[in-house]
């Protein structure tokens, strides 16, 4: 048995994706004004999508919750993320945002963190299903 064909492993895993996603709308979305400055990224984007990872975050730990039942959307997950993470890395690539260095940070950082739960995500609903016998 490998680790990602573990029944836990993909609660454990969006589990962290909520958490990751919490931390993040909580920060971005308390603190826009003051990250506006530091980051040169309009308020109004940080408290949106803040907001918006908020409610993600909410629907991320219910689907981990019931991991097991709920593949299909683990896989909308997976997605979300990697759309996510070419969001961060387009948006400063196309002209429409002129970030600083911290703000392009902020955008690679979660860029590869969404990215990371995206294999994750993909690795666990490939991995044969095991099931424990007691």
């Amino acid at each position: 048995m490998t680790l990602t064909s573990t029944p836990a492993f993909l609660r454990h895993v969006m589990l962290l994706d909520a958490a990751s996603c919490l931390a993040t709308g909580v920060f971005q979305f308390a603190l826009a004004g003051t990250l506006s400055h530091l980051f040169g990224i309009p308020a109004a984007l940080l408290t949106a999508t803040g907001a918006f990872l908020l409610l993600y975050a909410v629907a991320a730990a219910v689907v981990g919750v019931n991991a097991s039942r709920a593949r299909p959307f683990i896989a909308l997950f997976a997605l979300g993320n990697v759309g996510w993470g070419l969001a961060c890395i387009a948006l400063p690539a196309t002209g429409q945002l002129a970030p600083t260095v911290l703000g392009h940070a902020w955008l690679y950082a979660q860029a590869a963190v969404v990215f990371g739960l995206a294999a994750l995500q993909w690795a666990g609903l490939r991995a044969p299903r095991t099931h424990l016998v007691c």
